[in-house]
């Protein structure tokens, strides 16, 4: 059908106005953490929000305090976790993963690439993004917890002391 009424359509602008104020007083009430860059956990996260205010929008049978409450929820177990990552090493393992070298000192990582499903090309990519015409610059070039490429020139590697965690794992 392509029109029922007004009826719905003036449900769906007032749930939806009505909606889009609770997520986002429930959002700012959470903090910066809930809409940070994000890794796998938080996109999940991201994606039930989205898909809630959907449902809440268009399904009549979903009432908007039983989408608050979703919001609200799925907003305090994202702070649940972030809080529980923080003080707990083995929450952090089990929810986070960790940057992974794919160049140290202006060379691959034997397997790092293969490992983290990353081309050369994407290397070059990140290179370029950051300035560097040659790989040789690169102190170090890190796949990041949330899925980004981090390039260490190394005009600015310093001491290393950032890439120290890094060095040993790929040793290992």
């Amino acid at each position: 059908m392509f029109f029922d009424g007004w009826e719905a359509v003036v449900r769906t602008v007032v749930v939806g106005v009505l909606a889009y104020a609770i997520l986002v007083a429930v959002l700012r009430t959470t903090g910066k953490r809930t809409l940070a860059k994000m890794n796998a956990f938080d996109l999940v996260v991201t994606v039930a929000i989205g898909s809630t205010l959907a449902t809440i929008l268009l399904n009549e049978e979903v009432a908007l305090a039983e989408g608050a409450t979703a919001f609200l929820v799925l907003a305090l177990l994202q702070y649940a976790v972030a809080t529980g990552t923080v003080r707990s090493p083995k929450l952090r393992s089990l929810v986070k993963s960790t940057p992974h070298a794919l160049v140290l000192d202006g060379q691959h990582v034997p397997g790092a690439l293969a490992d983290e499903r990353v081309t050369p090309e994407e290397i070059n990519a990140a290179l370029r993004s950051a300035g560097l015409g040659d790989i040789g610059l690169a102190a170090a070039v890190v796949l990041e917890t949330d899925g980004s490429f981090s390039v260490v020139p190394r005009e600015q590697a310093g001491d290393g002391s950032a890439l120290a965690d890094l060095r040993s794992r790929a040793d290992a």
